[in-house]
């Protein structure tokens, strides 16, 4: 007597859960596989050299601009332009 009905009774419980987990799984997907940048979406500011106190993104236009490779103009748009990201 229960063979035909007896199991159709959790159906409709298994079979949202199992939409469920899959609708979670792509969303957790995808949040994963997206970039982010430091200073947009509430992420925290890029980490800075304890005994510099300098961000990479500062020392990589120190680097940039001790070879020559940017002007003196550019270093120093570049330098107000990382300070003011910071300063979030």
């Amino acid at each position: 007597m229960m063979g035909n009905g007896g199991g159709m009774g959790w159906m409709w419980l298994i079979w949202p859960l199992v939409i469920l987990g899959i609708i979670l799984l792509i969303v957790l997907l995808v949040r994963g596989t997206t970039t982010r940048t430091p200073g947009h979406g509430g992420e925290d500011a890029p980490p800075r050299d304890p005994e510099s106190g300098r961000s990479r993104g500062q020392e990589i236009l120190d680097e940039r601009y001790a070879r020559g490779e940017i002007t003196d103009e550019e270093y120093q748009e570049r330098l107000r332009h990382l300070q003011g990201e910071s300063g979030r």
